[in-house]
């Protein structure tokens, strides 16, 4: 178990990704996969209230209710959960924050919502504001700690600052993207805020769309390629594939998996709580479960690190 920034959760050191519920992964394979993971040990997922308002048919709360259903069908389940507000049709951006989070809340079967994260920053609302109702959300008990999810420093550092000046709840956690063939961003700008104001962080994209698992190695995605292939192929440059080179040999040394090592990995940087990733199959969460407790030696961490460094060439 690991804990959460300053917070008093603690959680299994990987975080199953809900954005698939409803979308790759249908209710009953949803559950099925829900099933695996908690029975492997694991006790924390990841949605929002925008999942997945771009599949057609689909309304937006389609992964949280399929969770929510799950939790009902469930009721010895323990689970940790973080949702997140700014992208659903019905409250997009920050201008009811409140209102989302009581409709996340119904959507789930819960009373409060674990993590609950700012999806996205949102200019048209003064950040003041915003720092406010999350506040008061966790003062009335409707939500436990709070994140930001895809803030640029500056505006994590203000709402750090604003919160501390109105006296309510601080963030504990940031969610960015951050995976080995996409490490700058995060490691030059966002790991020294954390390590400021001791903030956890829990990367999306831990994957990198798939690529990480060695499944895509075309810069070309085919014509009706999955969701997945479409993404990763970006990775597919000659140093993402020299990176899938390092991963293949050291999962092979473990008898383990490529996806394993690679969360093993971004598991053991500065301030990661928990990498985020998703199955759309339940034969998949295998892999996922694995990933927390491979215990890759000091020279296989390094030898990735230097693989996967990339700095821009305008710095």
């Amino acid at each position: 178990m690991t804990r959460i920034g300053t917070s008093d959760l603690d959680v299994f050191p990987l975080c199953l990704g809900g954005n698939v519920f409803g979308w790759t992964a249908d209710r009953d394979e949803s559950f099925a996969i829900l099933d695996a993971f908690t029975d492997g040990g694991g006790d924390f997922v990841d949605t929002a209230d925008g999942y997945s308002a771009w599949v057609p048919g689909n309304t937006g709360g389609d992964s949280e209710r399929i969770i929510g259903a799950w939790l009902a069908a469930r009721p010895s389940a323990q689970l940790t959960i973080a949702t997140k507000v700014s992208r659903h049709p019905d409250f997009p951006g920050l201008k009811n924050i409140r209102g989302a989070a009581e409709a996340s809340l119904e959507r789930l079967g819960i009373d409060t919502i674990d993590l609950y994260y700012a999806h996205y920053d949102d200019p048209e609302v003064p950040l003041a504001e915003a720092v406010a109702t999350f506040g008061k959300l966790v003062d009335d008990g409707l939500v436990r700690t709070i994140g930001l999810s895809n803030f640029t420093p500056e505006r994590i550092r203000e709402w750090m600052l604003t919160a501390a000046d109105l006296g309510v709840a601080r963030p504990v956690a940031l969610q960015p993207h951050y995976n080995l063939v996409h490490r700058f961003e995060v490691e030059s700008e966002l790991a020294p805020i954390a390590d400021e104001f001791e903030l956890g962080i829990l990367p999306y994209y831990a994957l990198a769309s798939g690529f990480l698992t060695g499944k895509y190695r075309s810069p070309d995605a085919e014509d009706g390629a999955s969701p997945r292939a479409k993404g990763a192929a970006k990775y597919a440059t000659p140093q993402g594939l020299q990176v899938l080179h390092v991963l293949e040999r050291i999962a092979a040394a473990h008898a383990s998996t490529m996806a394993a090592v690679s969360l093993a990995w971004l598991r053991e940087q500065p301030h990661v709580v928990a990498p985020i990733a998703s199955a759309s199959r339940v034969e998949q969460v295998a892999d996922l479960l694995a990933s927390a407790t491979l215990q890759l030696t000091d020279g296989e961490l390094d030898e990735l690190s230097v693989v996967s460094e990339w700095t821009p060439t305008d710095i």
